[in-house]
């Protein structure tokens, strides 16, 4: 049975903007334009309502200045970072898992977003959602090792746990996604003050969907955003 009550609502301090991310029971309370994503860093610009998911075969951001037509993510243990720019009037959902997050994705989006819009960085609002912690997001060296590679900074954002205690994601190296994707928007010129993020784990909560926990082939959270 879906739940609605399993919808969170986020930038509620803004009247001009509906954002929300969803838990396990949770139904769409209306229809969101999704992409196929590929833990790439395409950028899709929708220019009209009712794209289809076989069009956005590709894509892991969306942009949009269209009222009332919400875009999304999906994700379960990927960081979603939702954008709004309330000057000019458009909106972002980026699927920056730690594959998106080495390619900058995020510089992507918020290039097309002033090409396409005229936004600036300085006017952006940001919130990084539901994904995997640091203390749940154990990887293997060489992962550690792209992130370097694409200029993060390590000392912030990378910690080696030792040999582990057992328990699972103990020891080894782990990745804080949630301060990379901050770092680089922050990078990018969005003001620290106007990013949000929820710290919420994925992996420790069992409402929200995890692939690290559950396999891949577990449901999705669905991050959306759209103008009012």
């Amino acid at each position: 049975m879906h739940d609605n009550n399993q919808i969170i609502k986020l930038f509620q301090d803004e009247p001009g903007v509906e954002a929300f991310y969803t838990q396990r029971k949770a139904a769409l309370p209306y229809p969101v334009i999704q992409g196929h994503q590929v833990h790439g860093s395409r950028v899709a610009i929708v220019d009209r309502p009712g794209m289809t998911r076989e069009e956005l075969e590709g894509y892991d951001a969306f942009v949009t200045n269209l009222p009332g037509v919400a875009i999304g993510v999906r994700t379960a243990d990927c960081v979603p970072v939702l954008l709004y720019d309330p000057v000019e009037r458009v909106v972002a959902a980026v699927h920056a898992g730690w594959k998106g997050t080495v390619l900058h994705i995020s510089e992507g989006v918020l290039e097309a977003m002033g090409q396409e819009y005229g936004s600036r960085p300085a006017n952006l609002l940001a919130v990084i959602g539901p994904s995997i912690g640091p203390d749940s997001f154990q990887v293997g060296e060489e992962v550690a090792e792209k992130f370097k590679e694409a200029g993060f900074p390590m000392d912030g954002i990378w910690s080696f746990r030792g040999p582990g205690d057992g328990t699972p994601m103990s020891g080894g190296h782990h990745i804080d996604l949630w301060k990379a994707n901050r770092w680089l928007l922050e990078q990018l010129g969005i003001p620290p003050e106007s990013i949000q993020v929820l710290g919420i784990d994925t992996y420790t909560t069992s409402s929200l969907f995890s692939a690290r926990r559950e396999g891949v082939a577990c449901g999705r959270i669905i991050n959306s955003i759209r103008l009012k």
